[in-house]
């Protein structure tokens, strides 16, 4: 049990929404770390040693101004940290900036926050940029991509040479709402998905490397900032969803119809994972339930016709879930608790998925 000096060290930041939840990732040698919002920064939780229900105590990346948090992992399992970033000028105005980082290992300090600036130059229209979504294709090059105030799409982009872009504007694209979801695929290839006013616009690559095309429009109904993406079987994506009008979760993959999964889901956005369970490889989704608890779903990959099992956890939760698995292939899942402190449950050896109960970190 922890103290309480120790809770208030683990308290992630108050009002913690839904864009801002907690993430997880493993490291190349195989830790897991968990990442927080928090007053200051970020908080950060790593795994004593692998496979562990031990965790060190928290540290704080300090990035002052932090207003939403996105990580992913390239090929190497470098961590790839991209946040929005607001600040208090002395005369009162706030000026807004994305800001990038990277952790090669797991429990070790991040290289020095970037600034890779604001496509507006107009303040008002700064103030009104929306979250970036990275995308680290298996070259390691960063693709940081972000809404404008006019619900455009731009883009920085690392070159060859390790030095950055400028901002590069998506011509013709109007409309963008909400958050993004870009993946990088095992062949290679970049995809990236967005929610409009009009219904979704899709891009994607050919090949690796290639161009990332124009963004392909269909009119699909997605409730805005549910969007998350899993590589469901070679070089093809699935993507998930909140249906605005009551079916629950939609899953869809290109060239398919939207299959509804059931689910009763809040706000905010859902997480996928793939694992085995029972000798099935299977897909795990979850996400803050309609009332505010935390649930997980499980189903067979890419036979999302044959039924979705959901299980409401009971504990309740300021935003989505985390998930990932272990160094023994455990599910882990994450939440930041109502108390503002991160509690983590793993899989047990029982048949099916079955959690233990929740620890605090």
């Amino acid at each position: 049990m922890l103290g309480q000096d120790s809770r208030a060290a683990s308290r992630v930041a108050p009002g913690a929404d839904a864009v801002r939840g907690i993430r997880l990732t493993r490291g190349k040698e195989g830790r897991l770390t968990a990442y927080a919002p928090a007053e200051g920064g970020i908080r950060r939780w790593t795994e004593s040693r692998p496979g562990s229900l031990v965790w060190e105590p928290p540290v704080l990346l300090p990035v002052p101004g932090l207003s939403d948090l996105t990580v992913t992992q390239d090929a190497n399992s470098y961590v790839h940290l991209v946040g929005r970033r607001e600040r208090r000028t002395a005369d009162r105005r706030t000026t807004v900036d994305v800001v990038y980082a990277i952790q090669y290992q797991s429990g070790r300090a991040v290289t020095e926050w970037r600034s890779l600036g604001n496509p507006h130059k107009d303040p008002q229209d700064a103030a009104a940029l929306g979250v970036p979504a990275v995308v680290v294709t298996g070259t390691g090059m960063v693709h940081v991509f972000v809404r404008k105030a006019d619900g455009g799409l731009t883009l920085r982009r690392e070159r060859s040479d390790g030095k950055w872009r400028g901002w590069e504007d998506r011509k013709g694209v109007t409309g963008v709402e909400g958050g993004l979801a870009g993946i990088a695929l095992s062949s290679g290839r970049m995809e990236l998905f967005a929610t409009t006013t009009e219904g979704t616009l899709h891009w994607f690559q050919k090949e690796p490397g290639g161009v990332l095309g124009d963004g392909y429009p269909a009119r699909l109904a997605v409730a805005r900032d549910t969007l998350a993406v899993l590589e469901t079987g070679p070089d093809r994506p699935t993507f998930y969803w909140t249906d605005p009008g009551g079916r629950g979760v939609v899953a869809y993959r290109a060239g398919g119809w939207p299959m509804a999964l059931g689910g009763a889901p809040g706000e905010g956005p859902h997480t996928a994972v793939r694992t085995f369970l029972d000798g099935y490889d299977c897909t795990v989704l979850a996400h803050r339930g309609a009332e505010g608890t935390a649930v997980v779903g499980v189903g067979v990959t890419e036979e999302e016709g044959n039924g979705m099992w959901w299980s409401d956890t009971g504990l309740r939760c300021l935003a989505a879930p985390a998930l990932a698995q272990d160094v023994f292939g455990r599910l882990v899942v994450a939440v930041v608790g109502e108390d503002g402190v991160p509690k983590v449950a793993r899989q047990t050896d029982e048949p099916g998925l079955t959690l233990s109960e929740w620890r605090t970190l």
